[in-house]
């Protein structure tokens, strides 16, 4: 019997060995999976990511590919990397230039594609300026010229409309003159209707950070978690303390006893 359930065990023991050598390989799989969070991004976009992430202490991983670069974290920090990115409107939009916008491709160009070129070329350079703006997030600018409809009628008067996305540490009174004067002065037929323009600010989510976590032992935990596990072991240990040193007295006791008998009986 004894010789047929060592059998037994040896031909177990290879098919349990496999078993558990493949849940701890699913199990560093699962650890240190990596979730992408944009793809197809230019390098100058993925670096701005990254240095964003980083200042968060989020661990990000870039790799670049035949159609652009991806910025990829582990499934636990993926919805906080999320909420931060936006919060910083990244990744950030590849603005056109002059030179981009009215860059020949046809021979003859009509006038209204002219005119989309430089409304286009216009609100692009305000984005990129009014992104250079301490505390200034996202910006869109939407441009409209003046211009005649119909013949015989009135010239519609130029106008535009600013939305920026600001961090807390700005203050929407200061920012808004100072836009409407930036946007005025950059598009003809402004100069005198800068109290006119639209702008809209809004105020960017507060980033909130998850609990700090700490190595302790095999676990992670919170620092309120590991300090309740500290009190509850050092509870234990003086409990048990106490525990030993009051069956050592009362063993001492009971030794004492018998020996006070045996002493009494002779």
């Amino acid at each position: 019997m004894h010789w047929r359930n060592s059998q037994v065990f040896n031909n177990l023991n290879p098919y349990w060995l496999r078993y558990l050598c493949v849940l701890w390989v699913l199990g560093l799989t699962a650890c240190g999976e990596q979730i992408p969070l944009y793809a197809g991004l230019a390098e100058r976009q993925a670096n701005e990511m990254v240095t964003e992430l980083a200042s968060q202490q989020i661990d990000s991983y870039k790799t670049t590919h035949k159609d652009g670069t991806t910025v990829s974290v582990s499934r636990e920090n993926f919805a906080f990397a999320m909420r931060t990115l936006n919060s910083k409107g990244l990744p950030s939009q590849i603005r056109s230039n002059l030179g981009q916008v009215f860059r020949k491709e046809s021979l003859v160009s009509t006038p209204l594609e002219e005119r989309a070129r430089y409304i286009h070329a216009l609100s692009q350079e305000l984005e990129t300026t009014l992104t250079q703006i301490e505390g200034v997030t996202v910006a869109r600018v939407h441009v409209v010229l003046a211009e005649r409809v119909a013949p015989g009628q009135p010239v519609m008067p130029a106008s535009a409309a600013v939305f920026i996305k600001h961090t807390s540490q700005v203050e929407p009174d200061v920012l808004r003159p100072r836009v409407q004067r930036m946007v005025a002065s950059s598009i003809p037929g402004l100069g005198a209707l800068a109290n006119s323009i639209s702008v809209v600010l809004v105020p960017a989510a507060r980033i909130v950070e998850p609990p700090h976590l700490v190595s302790w032992g095999p676990f992670e935990l919170t620092d309120a978690q590991i300090g309740l596990w500290r009190r509850v072991i050092l509870g234990l240990l003086g409990f048990t303390a106490l525990s030993a040193i009051g069956i050592f007295a009362h063993w001492k006791r009971r030794e004492y006893m018998f020996q006070q008998q045996q002493i009494t009986q002779s």
